[in-house]
């Protein structure tokens, strides 16, 4: 570990700020800085349906950023939703946006019927939809569709679809997909947590451990104009993108391109008041947390003053890591992890003794030349403490095992066709490094062009039930992170190196190219199209948001298997 991130715990447990006070009568008020981190209010099916009224709310803060929510009947915020496989989930969203903050009437400005809502198509800044993120259900209306689903200020829409019986156990999460405007609206807060409840039938370590829901969110810095702490190491001078974000300092340090919180308790740049959570000394815990930031990497860790502990991680993207078979381990003890945009990481925590200082944090990410600053910060201060409250979620500690999965492990199979994609940008003006950027995910042997919504045709179409491998290359100088939705991938190799992991992802890293290198950095990663679930249109793209909304984005349209008029190619490049 280097000594700028064993530093780190002592540095920032020395630091305050002024509380950052909520605005009274907001429509989202959030927590001060420096608050205990409060957990998300679960929602939970009953006789096998799930039902939750939420309406997404915005307002404009004390410094102009428009702010998002999700708020349930009670005025809770972005509940946690909390379904077993096989529930019907059915939760009616009404749009409460006005990009003035003002409150709209209580009734609809006009008739809109879920017709046209579904053929909308419309992406607008008011607009909204729901993306259920890591759910294998199909990307039709009413269910997982983002592609046409619009819904205008003022109306309510009706989500309505079943869990997959074999979903697995572990954490999803809920956000809006209007192209376009997703980055204001996922930084601006508008997110949740999803469960699926049974992880300890996966994993019988972890039955009977009370578990912790913990949300990381991005947000426009709070002190854009603050200088580094005096207790950090002097930094080269703060360059800036073409979007005003900070660019990567390669020091671990400096100004972040955004300010974070955990479950709405915000850290601000540049002293880091640490958010608190309070355990008992001593006692494990299971942890979901999920990185819901718009553009920024996590690489979090628990320090025992400057030591790091191990972590037990138990579930990535939502999918358990022994699902491959019995001989997958049930727990991989670690001392970092590393979360992209969109990732989730469920894993067992101790808490320190009692009079012990101990942190959670996140240390640097290198995003490359072009990327992001995201530097060593702390999140929470873990307070050992014999009165501590518990969670209010608790595993089954007698849990039945999990059924055999009767799929065969994707890593067993062999791909029918490979494809190569490419990461690349484009500055609307070569000669001048701030003028805006085009992003492009590209098939091999095809143009780059950016995401068009109303284009007629798929980037991308493949049969139901194939399998197929796709080599993802990155040709910029900046980290970007792949996502597909309605299923998910086996990472096979990375930059070249073959990698056997006994679970699946929905998102990954893809390294960022230096000219040194000789070659594009890429990732192998094998698709699965097997689930009729998939058989649809649906988007993959950057879960940078920023990259997907400037057109770092394509269509895979996947056909039933009988309905094809011809075969697609089966040649590999």
């Amino acid at each position: 570990m280097s000594a700028a991130v064993v530093s780190l715990a002592g540095v920032l447990a020395a630091r305050a700020a002024a509380p950052v006070q909520p605005k009274s009568g907001m429509s989202c008020p959030r927590p001060p800085a420096g608050s205990s981190v409060p957990e998300p209010r679960d929602v939970r099916s009953r006789d096998g349906v799930l039902r939750v009224d939420l309406a997404i709310r915005d307002y404009r803060g004390v410094d102009g950023t428009l702010r998002y929510c999700y708020q349930a009947a009670d005025g809770s915020q972005s509940p946690t939703l909390r379904v077993r496989p096989g529930d019907l989930l059915v939760v009616k969203l009404r749009n409460h946006l006005d990009e003035a903050g003002s409150a709209l009437p209580s009734g609809p400005r006009t008739a809109v019927t879920a017709r046209r809502i579904c053929a909308s198509g419309a992406m607008a800044s008011t607009a909204t939809n729901l993306h259920f993120h890591g759910l294998a259900v199909p990307p039709v209306c009413h269910q997982d569709e983002v592609l046409k689903t619009s819904i205008p200020a003022g109306a309510s829409f009706e989500y309505r679809f079943r869990i997959p019986r074999s979903q697995p156990a572990g954490l999803y999460w809920y956000h809006p997909h209007i192209h376009g405007f997703s980055t204001r609206a996922v930084m601006g807060g508008a997110s949740g947590a999803l469960v699926v409840e049974g992880l300890e039938r996966a994993i019988p370590e972890v039955a009977g451990l009370p578990e912790r829901v913990l949300v990381v969110r991005d947000q426009n810095l709070i002190n854009p104009d603050a200088p580094p702490s005096p207790a950090e190491p002097v930094t080269p001078q703060i360059l800036l993108d073409p979007d005003g974000d900070s660019i990567n300092t390669h020091t671990g340090y400096g100004k972040p391109a955004k300010d974070l919180s955990i479950n709405f308790v915000p850290v601000p740049y540049p002293d880091y008041p640490p958010a608190r959570i309070a355990m008992r000394p001593g006692e494990r815990q299971l942890w979901r947390l999920l990185n819901a930031s718009a553009i920024t990497y996590l690489h979090l860790a628990v320090l025992f003053g400057e030591t790091a502990q191990r972590l037990g991680i138990v579930a990535i993207d939502g999918v358990p890591i022994n699902v491959s078979g019995a001989d997958a381990p049930h727990v991989e003890w670690v001392d970092h992890i590393g979360i992209p945009p969109g990732g989730r990481a469920e894993f067992i925590v101790s808490a320190p003794p009692a009079g012990v200082a101990a942190t959670l944090i996140t240390r640097s990410v290198d995003t490359g030349a072009s990327g992001d600053n995201d530097p060593n910060r702390i999140l929470a201060a873990l307070v050992a403490a014999a009165d501590a409250p518990e969670p209010t979620s608790v595993l089954d500690p007698h849990p039945r095992p999990a059924p055999k999965r009767s799929r065969e492990w994707l890593g067993n199979l062999e791909p029918v066709r490979v494809r190569k994609l490419y990461f690349s940008e484009m500055h609307a003006d070569p000669a001048d490094p701030q003028s805006p950027i085009s992003y492009f995910i590209t098939e091999q042997g095809k143009d780059p062009k950016p995401f068009d919504p109303s284009a007629p045709e798929p980037d991308i179409v493949v049969r139901q039930g194939d399998i197929e491998d796709w080599v993802i290359e990155n040709r910029t100088t900046e980290l970007h992170a792949f996502h597909i939705h309605q299923i998910h991938f086996l990472l096979l190799e990375w930059f070249g190196l073959p990698v056997r992991e006994p679970f699946l992802r929905d998102t990954v890293n893809v390294p960022f190219y230096e000219p040194q290198m000789g070659k594009f950095p890429s990732v192998r990663v094998r698709m699965d199209f097997r689930d009729p679930n998939t058989v649809g249109t649906f988007l993959y793209h950057c879960h940078v948001l920023e990259h997907e909304d400037g057109g770092m984005m394509g269509v895979v349209r996947v056909e039933p298997r009988q309905s094809l008029k011809k075969p697609l190619s089966d040649a590999h490049p």
